[in-house]
């Protein structure tokens, strides 16, 4: 709404405006101050330049009012405006928020975890939050590819081997371990011993020549596992990239990096000029012992995405990852490709509480808080909007417990009790949906009911914001202001066998329908009864 209000403005004033909300939606429902950077080229008081301006509005059907207010302009829209929207959006809810095909193509990677054990509660936040910037980027029109890259190749994998050999040693052949400083621990690797026992038999634990054999497959069922964890909570993937595949493709890597003059030589390893490009210090691509590091397979991924001509990368990476970024983004221009098409994302880790007491780690996991397991206590729902509450960089706590309350403590029973009222009362009216979008909005309705409408129709620039600004708290808050304004409503307002008991039920109606369509974009279904 708000950028089609813009160009509206913009065209009748001939010149580009910056257009602001109110906070008191009763001053207006946007407002621009071009009258004060109009004053030293008019030679005039800001306000005068105002009235002027505002004057130039005077036979809109799109405005209420368009009032000049200490050199502001305040733009009041018109009700029959927002009922014009409300049957466009009322006729076609597939459509309705949704935008247009933009071009260029975007590759998304997320997750992307070790596929040495169950995902936790950090992997949690950044899966959520890349599924919301996927289905939200799609539903607006943009070309976005999901990827997850599977680290199946380096000494992470190996680790995993050797913990999954020692545990079957120590559980199912009773013999005394003792245990490297460094290994995986957790009762899902007996669970993974076992499988192995039933597959291959217990001899295969007695013999180390066998070790690559379970490696290749406790990694391919930590992945079952993964993906199993990520569709409970209604997350897939287009693409699944193994490290792995890619490993052949150092020497041609290395060849394109030498040609820049990208790499030297020194103590017996190969470094990245990375410092020259911003990052603190040169890093090493290849060890002593011939073997390239963990940076290098990045680097060989990088260059098997930007191979494949997309326009734009987003990688959505932990906060720990934060000093990555910069040699990243050197290995990408030191390949030949433009570095600003790369960007990083992260998302910050996660502190759970169960009765104001530290959530308890999992047994399973061995030393952290499983994602299966918060998603199993307080369902998918739940879990999604938690996450998506606070902005992805910035530290999330919560109370596990308060999820589970029935009352307004609990955002997502506030919303989908808001979505559930209405039905009540369409029921009670005996008023179905295709019936009310031929209702007439009466004018004499309630401010409140006029308020109302305005707030339902806000959806489509939330959605542009949000996914334009990363940010998805924008979706959560404004779902939440939005029921906050159903209850009020409801509760003040008599609705049904009232004399505008049908043009109430219509801006309900719209309500309900941004409430749908907005969790629907988080990966939630909005109840209709509670």
């Amino acid at each position: 709404m708000q950028e089609v209000i813009k160009s509206l403005i913009e065209t009748k004033l001939g010149r580009s405006v910056v257009l602001e909300k109110p906070k008191d939606v009763n001053l207006g429902h946007f407002a621009t101050p071009v009258a004060f950077s109009l004053a030293k080229e008019y030679k005039k008081a800001p306000n005068a330049i105002a009235m002027e301006l505002a004057s130039l509005f005077d036979d809109s059907e799109i405005f209420e009012s368009v009032t000049p207010v200490n050199g502001f302009i305040n733009f009041k829209l018109s009700l029959s405006y927002l009922e014009t929207l409300t049957n466009k959006a009322l006729n076609d809810e597939t459509n309705y928020a949704k935008g247009s095909l933009k071009e260029g193509k975007i590759l998304l990677e997320f997750v992307s975890a070790n596929p040495t054990g169950p995902l936790h509660i950090g992997h949690a936040r950044g899966a959520i939050f890349g599924d919301a910037l996927l289905r939200v980027g799609k539903y607006l029109g943009y070309d976005i590819t999901s990827e997850y890259y599977i680290n199946d190749a380096g000494a992470q994998i190996d680790l995993l081997g050797v913990s999954l050999y020692l545990a079957a040693k120590e559980y199912i052949l009773k013999e005394d371990v003792v245990y490297p400083e460094a290994y995986y621990r957790g009762e899902y690797l007996i669970e993974l011993a076992n499988e192995a026992c039933e597959l291959y038999g217990k001899e295969v634990f007695k013999d180390a020549t066998k070790l690559d054999e379970l490696v290749e497959f406790s990694k391919n069922k930590v992945m079952e596992l993964i993906k199993k964890d990520l569709g409970d909570i209604g997350i897939t993937f287009d693409n699944f990239v193994s490290e792995k595949s890619l490993y052949d493709k150092w020497e041609e890597t290395k060849e394109v990096l030498s040609k820049n003059n990208s790499l030297y030589e020194q103590d017996s390893r190969v470094w990245l000029r990375s410092s020259e490009l911003g990052d603190e210090k040169d890093r090493v691509v290849v060890r002593e012992n011939g073997v390239p590091t963990y940076l290098a397979s990045d680097i060989i991924y990088h260059k098997n995405k930007f191979d494949r001509g997309f326009d734009h990368y987003i990688n959505i990476w932990g906060a720990d990852h934060h000093g990555y970024i910069p040699r990243v983004k050197a290995a990408v221009s030191f390949l030949g490709y433009d570095s600003n098409k790369l960007e990083v994302l992260l998302s910050q880790m996660v502190s759970l509480l169960k009765d104001g007491e530290p959530y308890k780690m999992s047994k399973r996991a061995g030393n952290v808080i499983l994602m299966s397991d918060i998603t199993e206590e307080i369902g998918s729902d739940a879990l999604r909007f938690i996450f998506l509450t606070r902005k992805s960089d910035t530290h999330l706590e919560f109370d596990i417990n308060m999820l589970k309350n029935q009352d307004s403590s609990n955002p997502i029973f506030y919303i989908n009790y808001a979505h559930a009222r209405i039905n009540q009362l369409f029921e009670k009216a005996n008023i179905t949906l295709e019936q009310v979008s031929k209702f007439e909005i009466s004018n004499d309705i309630s401010q409140n009911g006029k308020d109302l409408l305005y707030e339902a129709l806000l959806l489509p620039d939330v959605l542009n914001e949000s996914f334009n600004k990363r940010d998805f708290q924008k979706i959560t808050d404004y779902l939440y202001s939005l029921s906050a304004f159903i209850h009020k409503f409801y509760n003040a307002q008599k609705i049904v066998d009232d004399e505008h008991q049908n043009s109430y039920l219509k801006i309900l109606a719209m309500a309900a329908m941004s409430i749908r369509v907005g969790l629907k974009l988080l990966g939630i279904k909005a109840k209709d009864k509670m």
